[in-house]
C-alpha cells in the first residue's frame, strides 16, 4: 500500500476527525463520496471527497509536488467535475506529506489568463503534533508534524500508541509504523515501537509486579505462565514436546522469549527460536 493510499484510506475510516482537522472546526455531519465522477479522472489519484452540510470537501495527499499533469491543473479539474455534479461550494486542501527540495514554491492556485482556481496546502511538518497525538485516527500522522526533536516525537508517538484501547492498537500501530517510515530509518522505528511494546504489554507489568512482590521463584513460575498464554494467543496450542521445552527454560531465557514471542506469526517461529539457541 502506499503512503498516498493510506491516507486516503485512514481519512475514509474516519472522515469527521478529519474533515475537523483541515477545517479546523469540528464537523458532526461527514459522509463520505463514494461516487465516481462522470468523466475518466486525470490521472489515478488517491483522493477523498467528503459531504459535510452544504458543502463538498475535497482532500488529497502527496508524498511530492511534482505530477503530470501538475497539482494546480489537477485541482481545478476535479473542482470543476464536483460542482458539475454536486452544485455545492468546494472546499479543496492538499496534505503535503514531505517537504519539497529546499527553494521548491508550494504553489495553491492555477492561474491562467483570466482563469484563477485557488486550494489550501497543510505541510506536515508544520503542523502542531499535539492535536495528533491525543487523536487516535489522526495518530498516524503524528511522526510527520512539526518537531525539532524527531526521536523525543516518535518516543512519545510510540507512548500514545501503547495507551489506545487493545482493539485499536494493533491496527493503529502497523498504519503509523508504515508512515513513520517516510521520515525515521526503519531501525529505529522496529527498536522504539519494540520496546513500547514491552514496557506497556501485560506480560511485562504482570511480571515486574509479581517479582516484586513474591520473589525471584514465583515471579519465574508467573513469567512462565504468562509466556504460555502469549504464545498460545499468537501461535496457537503448542504440542507437549514445546511445552516441556519451555519448562527447561532459565529466568534469562524466558525473558528473551518474553521479546521474541512478540514477532511470532506461527509454530516455526518458536521453533527456529529454540534452533538458535544451540
Amino acid at each position: 500500500m502506499s503512503f498516498d493510499n493510506l491516507c486516503k484510506l485512514l481519512s475514509e475510516k474516519h472522515p469527521v476527525n478529519f474533515a475537523s482537522w483541515v477545517l479546523g472546526t469540528a464537523q458532526t455531519s461527514v459522509k463520505v463520496l463514494k461516487t465516481e465522477l462522470s468523466i475518466e479522472p486525470i490521472r489515478a489519484d488517491y483522493v477523498t471527497f467528503l459531504q459535510l452540510k452544504g458543502r463538498i470537501l475535497h482532500l488529497e495527499f502527496q508524498t511530492k509536488l511534482e505530477s503530470t499533469p501538475p497539482l494546480p491543473l489537477r485541482m481545478l479539474d476535479y473542482w470543476v467535475r464536483l460542482y458539475r455534479l454536486y452544485r455545492l461550494p468546494i472546499t479543496q486542501v492538499v496534505v503535503l506529506l514531505l517537504p519539497p527540495a529546499p527553494e521548491t514554491i508550494i504553489e495553491t492556485a492555477f492561474s491562467v489568463e483570466t482563469t484563477r482556481h485557488e486550494y489550501r496546502v497543510i505541510c506536515m511538518w508544520e503542523e502542531n503534533p499535539e492535536l495528533f497525538l491525543n487523536d487516535p485516527a489522526l495518530l498516524p500522522l503524528a511522526p510527520l508534524t512539526a518537531t525539532t526533536q524527531p526521536q523525543t516525537l516518535l518516543q512519545q508517538v510510540v507512548e500514545r500508541v501503547n495507551q489506545l484501547q487493545p482493539e485499536q492498537q494493533p491496527e493503529i500501530s502497523a498504519y503509523t509504523q508504515i508512515l513513520a517510515g517516510l521520515k525515521y530509518k526503519k531501525d529505529l522505528i522496529r527498536q522504539l515501537f519494540r520496546e513500547g511494546m514491552m514496557r506497556e504489554s501485560v506480560i511485562y507489568q504482570e511480571i515486574l509486579e509479581e517479582g516484586e512482590q513474591r520473589g525471584e521463584q514465583r515471579g519465574e513460575q508467573r513469567e512462565r505462565s504468562l509466556i504460555l498464554r502469549q504464545l498460545t494467543r499468537r501461535v496457537g496450542e503448542l504440542p507437549q514436546q514445546l511445552l516441556e521445552r519451555i519448562e527447561t527454560l532459565s529466568l534469562e531465557q524466558l525473558e528473551n522469549l518474553g521479546e521474541a514471542l512478540l514477532d511470532f506469526q506461527a509454530q516455526a517461529d518458536l521453533e527456529a527460536w529454540f534452533s538458535a539457541l544451540h
